[in-house]
């Protein structure tokens, strides 16, 4: 093999690739759950054992944030170049709840290696995808002859993102200076396919509430009362008939405003993707396609705004019949918004719409949960650039395509906290089953992510990124 930089990069992963697998196995042992107090003890164990990782890496400033909930692990190496642009990385080290009687084949807090996959909670999402940076980053200085990286690289990695991230915005605006950026990059995301490489350029963002309504101080007899007071399971029923009009639009006034368009570019970029659409009903676990008429279904899913019902309740639900007027009723909605599209703005809207359906004689009360924000990147930015030439080096010059993400994340608080452009570089595919049992990891496609960083950081410094 030659000695060009890109060929000391694979040789280096290769050699260390075992050490590495080794590495990621110990750490997936720990069974960070967020979401249990019983794990409490092992999501600071899981810290403790990261923050040791990335000093033994070289990272000389290594540190672990507390925060009212699970500690978050903060880390700097700063590059010595004056003009060297900052670079920041988001990850998380919590996972979700699993145990063998779920579904699992093996157990999912002791990895194991099958026919290059890793099977264990966290091997993708999203253990594996942080730490692939601590062997990325050694390669890129084998590579380049450098004692430190050509980036200022800091390493923000959450212990809270799979329990809702409930002090996350907190902990950055209270820590905004010393995680300043150029960039952000969020390795906790995937790829379309092992064969199609991808680069995600925006996630939407998330705005949901309950509502209550009230008629009746009592559940009353249908027939004495019937007709002449107003039901509020009926209130409900039409609160969600009036949600979307024939075209599958969101009715709520305002709700599109701001919405940034499609261009034609981006949706011929969709549409490049090997998109099955029976496969993908297949997954979805449907029988039909439904939505915003005009457009196709990656674009609904990925840059579209929605509002769901997510649960709607009242009433007499046991068997038999029942013939009464129930006091109350509840909706549960949610909304995932693109960019152009503030929450706050959505649920001011949505309050208003409601209001101004309920009825006298209704009483309503009109809860909203924490919001998160959309984020998108442009599609020339010079740091997508460089993470699409960093991957195409480490995918043997494969066209690497775009793709967006459905769902919601906290790197949209990096976004509007830190003023930087938030860059998606992740390499689990839909096959790797998050939050699933059987969760695991294509090693081969794992190697390509810590490739990939090792090439990132001398093209980022390389752009006009300040």
């Amino acid at each position: 093999m030659s000695d060009t930089p890109d060929s000391v990069v694979r040789t280096y992963i290769h050699q260390h690739r075992a050490a590495f697998l080794d590495d990621l196995a110990d750490w997936l042992r720990i069974p960070s759950v967020s979401a249990q107090p019983d794990h409490d003890a092992d999501v600071r164990r899981s810290a403790d054992w990261l923050a040791a990782k990335l000093r033994e890496t070289g990272f000389p400033v290594t540190e672990i944030w507390p925060t009212p909930g699970a500690p978050a692990v903060f880390a700097h190496w700063d590059s010595g170049d004056p003009d060297a642009p900052t670079v920041l990385v988001y990850g998380h080290h919590d996972v979700q709840p699993a145990a063998r009687a779920d579904g699992w084949h093996t157990d999912p807090f002791e990895p194991k290696i099958i026919d290059g996959r890793m099977y264990g909670r966290g091997a993708a999402d999203d253990k594996g995808q942080v730490l692939f940076h601590t062997l990325g980053v050694r390669a890129h200085l084998a590579a380049t002859g450098r004692t430190a990286p050509a980036v200022n690289l800091k390493l923000l990695i959450e212990g809270e993102e799979e329990s809702g991230s409930a002090n996350f915005r907190a902990l950055v605006e209270a820590n905004a200076d010393r995680l300043a950026a150029d960039a952000v990059i969020v390795s906790d995301t995937g790829m379309w396919s092992e064969t199609t490489p991808t680069v995600c350029t925006g996630m939407r963002g998330l705005a949901d509430c309950e509502i209550e309504l009230y008629g009746p101080d009592q559940d009353i007899h249908s027939g004495s009362f019937g007709g002449a007071v107003p039901n509020p399971a009926t209130i409900a029923a039409r609160l969600v008939a009036a949600l979307h009009d024939t075209d599958e639009r969101v009715t709520i006034p305002g709700f599109y405003d701001g919405v940034a368009p499609l261009t034609d570019a981006e949706r011929e970029l969709f549409a490049e993707l090997p998109f099955d659409e029976e496969a993908w009903l297949s997954a979805a676990k449907s029988h039909a396609t439904l939505g915003e008429a005009g457009y196709s279904t990656l674009e609904r899913v990925w840059a579209r705004p929605t509002a769901e019902l997510n649960g709607i309740g009242g009433g007499y639900q046991g068997p038999g019949g029942k013939t009464i007027i129930p006091s109350s009723a509840q909706l549960k909605l949610s909304f995932r918004l693109v960019a152009g599209q503030h929450p706050e703005k959505i649920e001011q809207a949505v309050a208003e719409w409601v209001a101004a359906r309920v009825p006298a004689g209704i009483r309503h009360k009109i809860t909203f949960g924490a919001a998160t924000r959309p984020c998108l990147t442009p599609l020339d930015h010079p740091a997508l650039r460089s993470v699409v030439r960093a991957m195409g080096r480490a995918f043997d010059g494969q066209k690497i395509r775009f793709t967006r993400e459905g769902g919601s994340g906290p790197a949209a608080d990096l976004q509007d906290v830190l003023d930087a452009p938030v860059l998606f570089l992740g390499i689990s595919v839909p096959s790797d089953g998050w939050h699933a049992p059987n969760e695991k990891v294509e090693l081969d496609l794992l190697l390509k992510g810590a490739e990939t960083t090792a090439h990132l950081w001398g093209d980022l410094a390389a752009a006009a990124l300040h």
